[in-house]
């Protein structure tokens, strides 16, 4: 189990080192705020890794179907995304257009306005909300209602939505009535804006799930081209609150940066312990209760418009679902021994 968690701890000693670096001369070559910066980006990772474990068991679920060569590129390459991508790249194209300036000048803010860089992602927090949760949404429901699933963890739940599959689109329907009514419920500011990027969320899972079809699995290179770029969308709609919730602890991009980034390698590295471990076939529940984690998620990170929820309830909300599912194989198999 642990070598597959080698890269996440070099990482991590590379990544508070940096932070340290980083502490020490932005602060006026004092000792005390290098070992400050590092003890935020530890706190960070630290954050990152506990709440995220439903993320690690949905992606084990996807990346069980890859090929070891797509395993490692979601590992490497696809931590770099990870990690320049939406901790780094993204928040400075939401400075972008939200203040209206070139990102040459959004960079400068997001390194030298810590103030102003908080305040202007924290405004545009209605819509990457919209966009995550409908995301997050259609990844939980289409677990539940579009093929017919086994086994079963929480029957009266999961038969009624198997039940809908036959409706054409089922799934996008309840996102968008679920939407909808948080977006009437919100003020009409932040329901406009939720409510356009929500559709812009919904328009992106039906796109990569277009994609997959149209690149088929007649061999592993096409299948895992598709399920790859799944995969980073899926991390993407995961991390969204991650970076508005790392202000919590501090508003500087740079820490953010290293603290998400070392959260995001101990995640894939969970991912791939899971799959290669064959732990999702020795609890066969717990797949289910990603998912259910997964539908809470898309929940919380709507109510968070208008409603703070803390971070520990919707890290622990996944750490309940995931730890209910585990309990309940666990049982399962001792009956199933037992007879």
């Amino acid at each position: 189990m642990l070598k597959h968690f080698r890269a996440s701890f070099l990482v991590t000693i590379l990544g508070l080192i940096t932070a340290f670096i980083f502490g020490y001369y932005a602060q006026g070559h004092h000792l005390i705020s290098g070992l400050d910066a590092a003890f935020l980006a530890f706190l960070l990772a630290i954050l990152e890794t506990a709440f995220s474990f439903d993320n690690a068991v949905v992606n084990a679920s996807v990346l069980k179907n890859l090929t070891p060569k797509w395993q490692k590129c979601f590992l490497t390459w696809g931590m770099i995304v990870a990690v320049f991508g939406m901790r780094i790249l993204f928040p400075l194209l939401i400075v972008s257009f939200s203040a209206w300036v070139d990102p040459r000048e959004a960079t400068k803010i997001a390194l030298f306005n810590h103030a102003r860089y908080e305040e202007v992602v924290t405004a545009a927090h209605a819509s990457i909300a919209g966009f995550g949760s409908a995301f997050l949404m259609l990844v939980g429901l289409s677990f539940f209602v579009k093929e017919e699933h086994s086994p079963i963890w929480i029957s009266w739940i999961e038969k009624p939505l198997m039940a809908l599959r036959v409706i054409p689109f089922i799934s996008y329907i309840l996102t968008f009535l679920i939407m909808a009514g948080f977006a009437f419920w919100f003020d009409q500011k932040d329901g406009y804006s939720f409510s356009v990027a929500a559709l812009f969320g919904m328009a992106a899972y039906f796109l990569l799930e277009q994609f997959e079809r149209f690149m088929g699995k007649p061999t592993p290179g096409k299948a895992g081209l598709a399920t790859f770029i799944y995969l980073e969308f899926l991390d993407a709609s995961f991390s969204f609150d991650g970076v508005i919730g790392a202000f919590a602890v501090t508003n500087d991009i740079v820490l953010i940066a290293i603290g998400l980034g070392i959260g995001a390698m101990f995640v894939r590295s969970m991912t791939v312990a899971l799959v290669q471990g064959g732990h999702l076939s020795q609890y066969p529940y717990l797949e289910a209760g990603a998912f259910y984690a997964i539908v809470t998620l898309a929940f919380i990170t709507a109510l968070n418009v208008r409603i703070e929820v803390p971070e520990i309830i919707s890290g622990l909300s996944g750490l309940v679902w995931i730890g209910g599912s585990l309990v309940y194989s666990m049982i399962e198999n001792r009956r199933s021994l037992a007879k």
